[in-house]
């Protein structure tokens, strides 16, 4: 019975931790992700586009992506070489500022958002949404929803290569060959 008692809350305190969404448990060996902060610092250093993970913590989808597209080691490897990332929780309640201009929290219902999320995701609260930028900090566009790594791998180059400028999705999508493994 003693060991019952012991061994329940052990169980309870492991399924609660596996539904946290920690950004940091990602990170390590994984894609290194960077605060808004961080990441235009670094673009001023070195100039690369950026990718953002628009987030909740409730999300399901979200942790689905963090678990298999987000680990997949093709992706990461991409994503690391050619981007600069950051993983943004579209409901956090700081003030945040990108590109000199500052993001507040926005109460709605018993949630709310923060006005950064609202902007780059055009009003659409969707999540997960990944968002791409230019080296210069200009909006290219959202891809809303879950992507498997597959497709994440072919938007990544998608937009690393600057094809998004010169040919229409689908083409590329039907010729794109990837190293990553469905």
């Amino acid at each position: 019975m003693k060991k019952l008692l012991f061994a329940v809350p052990f169980v309870i305190a492991l399924i609660a931790l596996s539904f946290i969404h920690t950004p940091k448990a990602v990170e390590e060996g994984g894609i290194k992700w960077m605060t808004i902060k961080e990441a235009q610092e670094a673009q001023k250093k070195q100039p690369r586009k950026i990718v953002v993970d628009v987030y909740t913590g409730w999300c399901g989808w979200c942790k689905r992506m963090d678990a298999t597209t987000f680990a997949n080691p093709e992706v990461v490897k991409y994503v690391n070489e050619n981007f600069y990332a950051i993983k943004f929780d579209a409901e956090i309640q700081e003030t945040v500022n990108f590109n000199g201009k500052d993001y507040k929290y926005v109460t709605q219902g018993s949630r709310g958002y923060n006005e950064w999320a609202a902007e780059i995701l055009s009003g659409q609260l969707s999540y997960p949404t990944t968002v791409y930028f230019d080296e210069q900090l200009n909006e290219i566009f959202p891809v809303p929803g879950y992507q498997d790594p597959k497709t994440f791998e072919s938007v990544l180059n998608f937009v690393a290569s600057n094809s998004y400028k010169t040919i229409k999705w689908e083409d590329y999508e039907a010729k794109f060959k990837g190293k990553v493994q469905q």
